[in-house]
C-alpha cells in the first residue's frame, strides 16, 4: 500500500476532549446560577439587615439651637458680621414725588418760587458707603442692600468706580463725579 491508496481507511478519532469539556460547562452553569441566586437574595438581605447598611445617624436633640461649644478666638472678621454703630443718616424731606407716574405736573410753569428742576435730586440717586476693601474690589451699602463692586462698576449713584485708594490708613472710593466715600 502506498501513502496515497484512497481505499485505506482512517481509524476514527478518540473523543478525548469531550469529557473534559463536558465538564467545564456543568461548572460554569452551576456557578452562574449560583451568582443569579445570589444576586436575587442579596437586596432583600440588605432590606431585613438594615441596621449593618444603613447611614449611622447621630443622636441628640434635634433642635436648631448651636451647641454649647467653648467660645474661640476670631482672627479675622467678615464685613458682614459687623455690626452698624453708626446713627442712621436722616436725609432732608425733598418736596419731590418718589412715584414716578405717566403724567406731567403744570406746578413751576406759571411761576418759579420752587426750586429749578435742574437743582432737584433725581428720584433713584441714594448714599452708599464703604464696608470692606479686598482684592481690588470693594464691599458697599446703600438703602437697598450690599453690592461687590470693582474699578469701572456702576454705583448706586449712577456714576461709575475710578480708583480704590488708601488715604491716611483708609480706603476710599473715588467716583467718575470726582466724589470721595
Amino acid at each position: 500500500m502506498t501513502d496515497f491508496d484512497d481505499d485505506e481507511k482512517i481509524p476514527p478519532l478518540k473523543p478525548q476532549g469531550r469529557r473534559r469539556s463536558t465538564f467545564n460547562d456543568r461548572v460554569l452553569t452551576v456557578a452562574g446560577l449560583l451568582l443569579a441566586g445570589a444576586s436575587a437574595i442579596f437586596p432583600w438581605y440588605v432590606f431585613f439587615n438594615e441596621n449593618k447598611f444603613g447611614l449611622n445617624v447621630a443622636e441628640g436633640d434635634r433642635t436648631r439651637d448651636l451647641p454649647n461649644w467653648p467660645a474661640r478666638n476670631v482672627f479675622s472678621v467678615s464685613p458682614l458680621a459687623m455690626a452698624n454703630r453708626n446713627p442712621p443718616e436722616v436725609k432732608p424731606e425733598v418736596p419731590v414725588d418718589p412715584l414716578t407716574t405717566a403724567t406731567v405736573s403744570s406746578i413751576g410753569k406759571e411761576d418759579n418760587k420752587g426750586a429749578p428742576a435742574e437743582d432737584q435730586p433725581f428720584p433713584g440717586k441714594s448714599a452708599f458707603r464703604l464696608l470692606h476693601v479686598a482684592n481690588g474690589r470693594a464691599l458697599i451699602e446703600d438703602t437697598s442692600g450690599m453690592y461687590v463692586v470693582r474699578v469701572g462698576s456702576i454705583l448706586p449713584d449712577e456714576s461709575r468706580l475710578a480708583t480704590l485708594e488708601q488715604r491716611d490708613g483708609k480706603w476710599v472710593i473715588v467716583t467718575s463725579r470726582g466724589e470721595v466715600y
